[in-house]
């Protein structure tokens, strides 16, 4: 039985005796794949790539017929050396299967997932099965989380640095277990033996030992200052601090201010600004250590003991290690001396999480067009603030719909408390997208333009001289549109309002037009004015009403006609009067009616003529009086009817005169005086009537 230091090499597919190690270098830190460089000698030269590139293969360290550790990977180089006459010598690579992450380069959108979340998505599509989150913090979901341009190794990576996480492979001593590992906080880490200090090592692995242990501290950055903004809480200062812990009396001056500081919330904000701080510290403190030991890997602690400066005897966990060994016997021929181990490795001290220093997030390279989406049939899409989601043309996996990216803020032409400019992109338009600092985490539509299928109004070139803004109705094919033409000769402004167009003046309305306006309205006007209302029209006015038209005055109504007013009324016309009605007018007044007139006075009826006044009727005349009629001339009053005449004169006296007069009482004839006489052609002839009036008033209708 073998009691000796030996390694061995097993590949799938091929027999455990078909390479000899001849030495190997293993090279482990926090957050980095592993990498394995084998030399390997073999009796067989065919031995390719084919054979061995992708396989599984484990580096097994033996002491005697007992394993010490397992190092199980794929093997991602082969290479073939020199023949040393027996043998053919190979070279070959291995890397954990997380390795294969940093082969695969994407675009991709995570939405509202942690990063727990996040990495088992990745981790299982690289077929990563093996591994184990151990999360002590809490790791809120991220609302917008985008791979741009990033292997998902690098993406993985600077996500798990800004949540403070660091990985690294557990691996269980004495089996080949070996497993993923994404720690948060010290407490995920394995405890080993004590390991004792023994600056005289030996080749063998029994007992193991420290042979180096080089302690040093250097300065570094004193404290974090992080800050962002959220235009969700505009007002919130979103700033926040974290001080270094074992300064070790360096300076406290070295501050880091980080922006933006890619948070959103104050967990987030208070938690970044610690892991941050933590990651720049995390080789403040470090100590450079040789052994002979196999078993001290990356996530280990172990406590020293033995080392002469008292202070050094503490609890220590490995963050990086570089593990040699030599079997150079395994060639054919060889001289060499017998197989060795040597182990270098860095550690820091065990009170403390060591966290990944931050790394840099790709930017974008200036803005990208996007199309707006959301769900089916709809038109327009958007949250409270007026956001929008989109779908980006890298954007394999968008579907399209309501879910496609985040809700992305829209830039508008002015943006007020309650007031400004708001247009909506609607659903298929093209947007131009940039970001905010370069962050791909944060979009922000800043234009929209036209396509193919998105054809801008009007027709150009042809329409070249106008500007408009057209809107487009709600699941309709009507719009409104104001329009500016600047042809010359031909401006215009043109405004179309699909259905109702309202105008609110809280003040003065002016609108002056130099030339001709006009209105045409489909139904009807209603113009209201709760004060005065003054309508002056220079020369004349027209106004047509095609069927009725009501005035209604609450008090008074003046008209003044500067020459003469003409009224035609084609069937009736009616004036009613509640009090009193007065006409004035200054020269001649002329009233026609073709066929009949009638006048209806409630109670009395008075008549006064400065001088004249004379009735015409063509046929008969009749007055009748329900109790008294009086008539009074203050000179003369005078009947005729052809050649007969009855005159009364202001003296009293009375004129009866006709060719032939009757008195008759079909009763009684009474006749009383002082004196009567009854003479025969000596009667006095009755006073001629004062000179009349002969004039015609003036014929209206010339005006």
């Amino acid at each position: 039985m073998s009691t000796g230091l030996r390694f061995t090499l097993d590949v799938d597919g091929l027999g455990s005796k078909t390479f000899a190690v001849v030495s190997f270098l293993l090279k482990q830190r926090y957050s980095f794949p592993f990498t394995l460089d084998i030399e390997v000698a073999s009796d067989s030269f065919r031995e390719t790539a084919e054979k061995l590139l992708e396989k599984n293969a484990t580096l097994t360290i033996w002491q005697g017929d007992t394993p010490q550790r397992y190092i199980s990977g794929i093997v991602t180089r082969f290479g073939m050396k020199e023949y040393n006459g027996w043998q053919m010598c190979y070279s070959l690579t291995i890397n954990p299967p997380l390795w294969r992450a940093g082969l695969r380069q994407n675009f991709r959108i995570f939405q509202q997932q942690d990063i727990q979340t996040i990495s088992a998505t990745l981790l299982d599509e690289n077929g990563i099965t093996g591994w184990k989150p151990l999360f002590y913090e809490d790791h809120p979901a991220r609302e917008f989380c985008v791979q741009y341009g990033e292997t998902d190794l690098a993406f993985l990576t600077r996500l798990w640095s800004e949540e403070g996480i660091f990985f690294f492979d557990r691996h269980v001593a004495d089996t080949p277990s070996q497993t993923l590992t994404l720690c948060d906080d010290v407490a995920g880490l394995s405890r080993t033996d004590e390991m004792s200090f023994n600056p005289s090592p030996t080749t063998t692995l029994l007992p193991t030992i420290i042979s180096t242990f080089r302690y040093q501290a250097q300065i570094r950055p004193s404290s974090v200052e992080t800050q962002d903004y959220t235009f969700k809480v505009p007002g919130w200062p979103a700033y926040y601090g974290r001080d270094g812990e074992h300064l070790n009396g360096q300076r406290t001056q070295y501050e880091v201010f980080d922006y933006p500081g890619r948070f959103k919330d104050e967990q987030h904000g208070q938690d970044f600004a610690r892991y941050q701080m933590e990651g720049w510290r995390n080789n403040a403190e470090t100590a450079v250590c040789i052994s002979n030991s196999p078993t001290l890997w990356p996530g280990v602690i172990f406590t020293l003991t033995g080392h002469p400066v008292r202070e050094l005897n503490r609890q220590w966990q490995v963050v990086s290690s570089v593990l040699t060994g030599k079997q150079p016997q395994a060639l054919k021929g060889s001289q060499e001396l017998g197989t060795s181990l040597d182990n270098q490795f860095g550690v820091i001290p065990a009170d403390r999480t060591w966290r990944p220093q931050p790394l840099l997030k790709p930017k974008v390279d200036g803005p990208q067009s996007a199309i707006v989406t959301g769900p089916a049939g709809e038109e327009i899409f958007c949250d409270e603030h007026g956001r929008v989601r989109v779908r980006f043309h890298w954007d394999r996996y968008c579907p399209g719909n309501e879910d496609s990216s985040c809700w992305v803020r829209v830039s508008q032409a002015w943006a007020g408390a309650g007031f400004g400019n708001l247009a909506i992109p609607r659903v298929g338009q093209e947007v131009i997208v940039d970001f905010l600092n370069g962050d791909p985490d944060q979009p922000i539509i800043m234009g929209r333009t036209y396509h193919e299928d998105n054809r801008s109004p009007g027709d150009l070139p042809a329409t070249k001289t106008q500007m408009t803004i057209r809107s487009k109705t709600y699941k309709g094919s009507g719009f409104n549109e104001l329009r500016f033409e600047d042809a010359t000769g031909q401006e215009q402004v043109y405004i179309h309002a699909q259905k109702d167009m309202d105008t609110d003046v809280l003040n003065n309305r002016t609108t002056d037009v130099t030339a001709n306006h006009r209105e045409t309205i489909g139904g009807n006007q209603v113009i209201t004015v709760k004060q005065n209302q003054v309508q002056t029209v220079v020369q004349n006015q027209k106004e047509t009403v095609g069927q009725n038209q009501s005035i209604t005055v609450g008090q008074n109504q003046a008209e003044t006609v500067g020459v003469a007013r003409a009224l035609t009324v084609g069937v009736a016309y009616q004036t009613t009067v509640g009090g009193v009605m007065n006409t004035s007018v200054a020269l001649t007044q002329s009233s026609q009616v073709g066929i009949q007139k009638s006048l209806l006075v409630g109670k009395g009826y008075n008549v006064s003529v400065g001088e004249n006044v004379t009735f015409t009727v063509g046929k008969s005349k009749t007055e009748s009086t329900g109790k008294v009629a009086v008539y009074s001339a203050g000179e003369h009053l005078e009947l005729r009817c052809g050649q007969a005449r009855l005159v009364l004169t202001q003296n009293g006296k009375i004129f009866l005169n006709g060719t032939a007069i009757n008195l008759q009482g079909v009763q009684t004839l009474s006749g009383d005086a002082r004196m009567i006489n009854w003479n025969c052609g000596a009667a006095e002839d009755p006073p001629k009537a004062p000179e009349e009036d002969s004039s015609q008033p003036p014929d209206m209708r010339q005006y």
